[in-house]
């Protein structure tokens, strides 16, 4: 227990630059809190005092605004970055060396019993307010943007970003995965630059149609050096403004 004590306050120091020292972690860090009373509620839990273990968790989301069910398996070196309004349903396993921060949801979409909340491997980061949802796995290294919704598994060292979430594209992730390793630790999952893919989809989309009015424009001046009369075509035309919807969808 100590040793996941002393684990749980060095990921502090190694994930958040505000940490100034050990007592500082011990007294004013509520995911290092919530952590410690996960386990001795999760500790009671396997011992079937389940009404004691609840009620540990209980008093634990009253004292940080975490709620982690005891049921919930955690691994080692976990961090909960502020953590207020993080909820972790009870059959959720959290691998080592993952990283939640505040608003996350890992919940489930069935009252069935048995498994119904997701599984975290080792090392997956969860941005602010993201929804990871049912029985799916996020596989080693993957990591959730901020407020993403998560319903279908994420590859090992993918990101997924959006609502639904998509996989963002591999030369995007690349990138990212570069500037992490300068950082030393992807802060909140994704970077300012990365876009979600439907955003980029629409993009496509929009380039293509100011492509085909081009093409369309250069098709009446030929008729029209032709000597047909292209001025209803012209009037009848739709006003496009490319510049615009890029400007929206952004």
């Amino acid at each position: 227990m100590f040793a996941r004590l002393r684990e749980n306050i060095a990921v502090v120091f190694d994930r958040d630059p505000a940490a100034r020292s050990t007592w500082e972690v011990m007294t004013c860090y509520p995911g290092f809190h919530a952590l410690t009373f996960h386990q001795l509620a999760h500790g009671l839990w396997r011992a079937n005092f389940k009404w004691l273990a609840r009620l540990v968790s209980h008093f634990s989301r009253f004292a940080t605004g975490i709620e982690i069910h005891p049921g919930a398996t955690i691994g080692r070196r976990v961090f909960i970055d502020h953590g207020m309004g993080i909820v972790v349903g009870e059959t959720a396993i959290i691998g080592d060396d993952c990283t939640l921060y505040h608003g996350v949801t890992l919940g489930g979409t069935s009252w069935n019993k048995g498994k119904r909340h997701p599984t975290l491997e080792r090392g997956v980061i969860i941005g602010a307010g993201a929804k990871v949802l049912g029985p799916i796995t996020l596989h080693a290294g993957a990591k959730v943007g901020s407020n993403a919704v998560v319903v279908k598994d994420v590859p090992p060292n993918a990101t997924a970003v959006g609502i639904p979430a998509r996989i963002v594209a591999d030369d995007v992730a690349q990138a990212r995965e570069a500037k992490a390793e300068k950082m030393g630790f992807s802060a909140y999952a994704i970077s300012s630059k990365m876009d979600d893919p439907m955003v980029q989809a629409i993009h496509g989309l929009v380039d293509h149609s100011t492509n085909i009015d081009a093409r369309i424009e250069l098709i009446l001046r030929r008729l029209e050096s032709l000597g047909v009369n292209c001025a209803e075509e012209r009037a009848t035309a739709d006003k496009f403004d490319a510049n615009y919807l890029n400007r929206i969808v952004d």
